[in-house]
């Protein structure tokens, strides 16, 4: 029941930006802190942003500070991530998923989306 589906993703060149999404069903997202995770061939799935259910406080990893923006529409079921001045190494799948706290831990979270592909290259 509970579902989660990432769109958004695609080809996009080195410096320029993309807007994920993650569409949200079976429960309540008001209730769940909202993370984004991606992994890369060959790599561990890491995390790159999360946030929290109740005031919309935001975290990110290093790698993605001060260019990626998360942010909720609860009404609409949906999570945002824009990413923008993106690299090569921005190069993943990227994952949307539940979880009860703002950390970038996927243990934490519970449920996952399918994943959508970013593909950062000239």
């Amino acid at each position: 029941q509970v579902q989660l589906v990432e769109s958004g993703g695609g080809l996009v060149q080195p410096g320029g930006s993309l807007r994920l999404s993650c569409a949200t069903s079976g429960f309540t997202l008001d209730y769940y802190a909202i993370g984004w995770f991606r992994q890369a061939p060959g790599k561990e799935r890491e995390g790159v942003s999360c946030i929290s259910s109740s005031d919309g406080s935001t975290y990110y990893a290093d790698s993605v500070k001060g260019r990626f923006t998360a942010s909720r529409d609860n009404a609409k079921n949906t999570v945002y991530l824009q990413m923008n001045s993106l690299k090569p190494e921005d190069t993943a799948v990227y994952y949307c998923a539940t979880g009860p706290t703002l950390l970038l831990d996927p243990d934490e979270y519970d449920y996952w989306g399918q994943g959508t592909q970013v593909t950062v290259s000239s």
